[in-house]
């Protein structure tokens, strides 16, 4: 008898506990100028739906389209339909790339790409040489154009310096997204980065690296060497309004655990830092 009182006892508060519980609470970005988002990147072995599921369950609404989910010469149906199934996941497409233009023609088409999916924002790497035409296509569109920098792996854009240096003296549009573990793997401080050159900064890639080195890897936010706290301080400093994307490059076949990781960390990181 004693022991069914208790049995009883113990699944009463188990159930008060349970009605208690507060309703989620808002994700920390909430109360930011800039927000959480995911690089379409981070999904590149999976298709829409398993990509949607994964962001549901992490709590991002932000997504930077890849051209393995939305073809650069998808039909208008194919992008409302591909519009249509994000909202019905409460997910948002701000953006599209990162895109590689090795030509004149491949400028084109990723701008009228970015005009029929209906964002003002291109993630692009285009050639040096090509920097002119895509000033030219950036007044022409009034579209906001972030190079995406790439640390030691390849010679273009290295780090922020390298892609400042080509833009500084063109259209005020065309800037940089600041993947800051690539930046940090070219021997950069993505903080001071920030603070330098934030005017310029229109997208931001996050992730942890193990090293300031060609050598260092991909790990989730929180495991490597890159001072998160510093760096979300110096997001609220400069006044940074666009999106913070988690590019996952690590365990890419089965990557959940360590995206929600990385955002579950980095969230934390805004909430602990916020007001300070």
């Amino acid at each position: 008898m004693k022991k069914l009182l208790l049995i009883t006892g113990l699944l009463v508060s188990l159930s008060l506990w349970s009605q208690e519980r507060p309703d989620p609470q808002p994700a920390p970005e909430t109360a930011e100028k800039f927000n959480v988002g995911m690089a379409g990147y981070s999904f590149r072995h999976f298709d829409l739906d398993q990509t949607l599921e994964m962001m549901q369950k992490c709590d991002v609404k932000n997504l930077c389209i890849k051209d393995f989910h939305l073809p650069l010469n998808s039909s208008e149906k194919e992008i409302a339909d591909f519009h249509a199934k994000l909202a019905s996941k409460g997910v948002t497409g701000y953006a599209v790339g990162p895109i590689y233009m090795r030509s004149e023609k491949e400028i084109d088409d990723a701008f009228a790409y970015a005009k029929r999916v209906g964002v003002k924002l291109v993630v692009g790497v285009p050639n040096y040489e090509l920097l002119p035409y895509v000033d030219k296509k950036v007044k022409e569109y009034d579209m906001h154009y972030a190079i995406h920098l790439h640390g030691p792996d390849i010679a273009l854009y290295p780090d922020a310096d390298d892609v400042w240096n080509h833009v500084k003296d063109l259209d005020s549009r065309i800037g940089m997204c600041l993947d800051v573990g690539h930046d940090t793997r070219n021997g950069k401080d993505p903080v001071e980065d920030l603070k330098k050159y934030h005017s310029r900064v229109f997208d931001i890639h996050i992730k942890d690296v193990t090293g300031a080195s060609k050598a260092g890897y991909s790990v989730e936010i929180g495991r490597g060497i890159i001072d998160f706290p510093a760096f979300v301080k110096m997001l609220r400093e400069v006044g940074y309004t666009g999106m913070c994307s988690l590019e996952h490059e690590r365990n890419m076949k089965d990557p959940l655990q360590g995206i929600a990781e990385s955002i579950g960390y980095f969230r934390g990181v805004i909430a602990t830092t916020s007001g300070k």
